[in-house]
């Protein structure tokens, strides 16, 4: 699975061999130690460092819980009469499907999966860029994306990628698709991350959204034992991405933490909790259960 993948997570290993999580990262620290993959943040990947890119195939089996849970979250902060942007990817292709229920939504986008969701919304306009396609991940790529983003202006970016770290922020395989990303981003007014907890930690060739550019991250909640996953998440809150986490609960009492963590802090977007959440006056419309705090581990 490694090996046609490119990375995977101990949750979806233990899935597919119908054993335990516990004796599954026993058995990958065996295999490190024959040097036939590396351990990294909750799963582990090809040795070598940098995670090589999977194709569509791979990527629409690997986490799907994962990436539903992540694109209900993500369609709860796009309002009706917005206009936005979504990448490429099969996360942001589940947040699509979704989409098609908003009235007066524009979406640009250089996904075909993307378009072919919205193609029957009734209220939903769809304006795809040009470029060349990328058959891999049936995404528009080159100048010709690139060009036909210049001058545009939207409310959010929505975006994926391959990896996500504190320090570089979301990078990815593939230079053609970096390059329309970045493009993306410079024709939104925020960016909105979407990854799940397999991506945190992993580094890319590209980078694509510098850490100081992403506004939210949407994941899932890591597993119990990837402290690494959780300790990334802190890193993105403390420096100032605002955390929503998918299927965890709102806590129904004052945040609880393992150690004291400084309080509310202003954000370009409102006011971050000191754990990454979102604050309820930064949108106090929204349901507390919808955009959880971060609980640190």
């Amino acid at each position: 699975m490694v090996r046609a993948n490119g990375a995977v997570s101990l949750r979806e290993l233990a899935r597919v061999v119908q054993t335990s999580e516990v004796t599954v990262r026993r058995d990958v620290r065996a295999l490190e130690a024959e040097g036939l993959l590396d351990r990294r943040h909750g799963g582990a990947v090809l040795p070598g460092g940098f995670t090589r890119e999977s194709g569509f195939p791979q990527k629409s089996l690997s986490a799907t819980a994962e990436k539903t849970a992540i694109a209900d979250v993500a369609a709860g902060l796009v309002e009706e009469g917005e206009a936005i942007v979504v990448g490429a990817g099969t996360t942001t292709q589940e947040l699509a499907r979704r989409l098609a229920r908003v009235p007066g939504l524009t979406v640009v986008t250089n996904s075909l999966l993307v378009a072919q969701a919205l193609a029957h919304a009734n209220r939903v306009e769809v304006v795809m860029t040009g470029g060349t396609l990328r058959g891999s991940n049936y995404a528009l790529v080159g100048s010709g994306a690139e060009q036909s983003l210049q001058g545009l202006r939207v409310s959010r970016a929505f975006l994926s990628g391959s990896g996500l770290t504190a320090e570089r922020g979301l990078s990815t395989s593939n230079m053609l698709s970096a390059s329309v990303d970045r493009a993306l981003v410079q024709a939104a007014a925020e960016v909105v991350v979407l990854a799940d907890h397999t991506k945190l930690g992993t580094d890319t060739m590209f980078q694509t959204v510098p850490t100081d550019v992403i506004t939210r991250l949407v994941t899932d909640e890591p597993p119990v034992h990837d402290d690494r996953a959780a300790t990334e998440l802190q890193a993105l809150a403390d420096q100032g991405v605002q955390i929503a986490v998918a299927g965890a609960e709102a806590p129904a009492g004052p945040a609880r933490h393992d150690v004291p963590l400084p309080g509310q802090r202003r954000t370009r977007t409102g006011l971050r909790s000191a754990a990454g959440g979102l604050s309820p006056d930064a949108h106090p419309e929204r349901p507390a259960a919808r955009v959880a705090d971060l609980r640190r581990r």
